[in-house]
């Protein structure tokens, strides 16, 4: 067990236990930097790192979370956490929902909106792209094992994922308009960490970093602050109707 999940594990058993459990995960971190985004469309100026971006809206979605359900990250700074590390927080905590926090990219420096994915099958070219993105440093005889506990598990979890996917979606209406992001809308797709967890989950693509112009939206600190208490809003308001 690593020095990073034994202190996990120390913190856990210390607080007190609500009802429900939220475990929250800021894509990336350490090595792993994730997408990077710059300030303007000649890439000189303004670099900005996914795994920076995710840890921030995170922590202060699960500051919305913490007055109303037990809410932990997977990381609290700057560091690797691997996918069966994270899948093991959320089996440790015993969380009743995992959310996933990414930040999009693509080739085409225009591509801009906001998505929401839950776990089940697509055929999409382009949920084929962001799944390759998220599920990075799975290969061999660990990819064909998650192959297959992804079938078992979207059986398991399916239904009530899209309902957590559209309670959240319904919260932030108002923030993408706000901010006139492009309502991308709510997908399927395939990413192991939400498998890996085995319980109702999404994965938030918060905006496009390779659009300069909405990078400049999604940094804000206001940004972050509306996005997280809406989808807080959306999470607290699953949970009234699922146990």
């Amino acid at each position: 067990m690593t020095k990073v999940l034994f202190s996990f594990f120390i913190f856990i058993f210390s607080v007190s236990s609500f009802a429900k459990v939220v475990l929250i995960d800021p894509g990336h971190g350490g090595e792993e930097i994730g997408a990077i985004g710059y300030s303007d469309w000649n890439k000189k100026s303004g670099k900005t790192a996914e795994k920076d971006l995710t840890l921030k809206l995170a922590s202060k979605l699960k500051d919305y979370l913490a007055p109303h359900v037990t809410a932990y990250l997977t990381r609290s700074f700057d560091h690797l956490v691997g996918l069966q590390e994270r899948a093991d927080m959320a089996e440790a905590v015993k969380a009743d929902i995992f959310i996933s926090i990414h930040f999009n990219s693509a080739t085409n420096h225009k591509s801009h909106g906001f998505e929401l994915y839950y776990l089940d099958n697509n055929s999409a070219v382009a949920v084929k792209k962001v799944e390759r993105a998220e599920n990075l440093g799975l290969k061999g005889e660990e990819l064909i094992v998650n192959q297959i506990l992804v079938d078992l598990v979207i059986g398991q979890t399916v239904e009530s994922s899209k309902s957590l996917a559209k309670a959240v979606h319904s919260s932030i209406g108002p923030v993408l308009k706000q901010y006139k992001l492009v309502d991308r809308g709510i997908k399927p797709g395939l990413f192991y960490v939400l498998a890996l967890s085995k319980r109702p989950g999404l994965l938030i693509e918060g905006g496009f970093m390779s659009n300069p112009n909405e990078l400049s939206q999604i940094k804000k600190e206001k940004y972050v602050d509306d996005m997280a208490r809406k989808i807080a809003q959306g999470v607290l308001e699953y949970l009234k109707t699922h146990k």
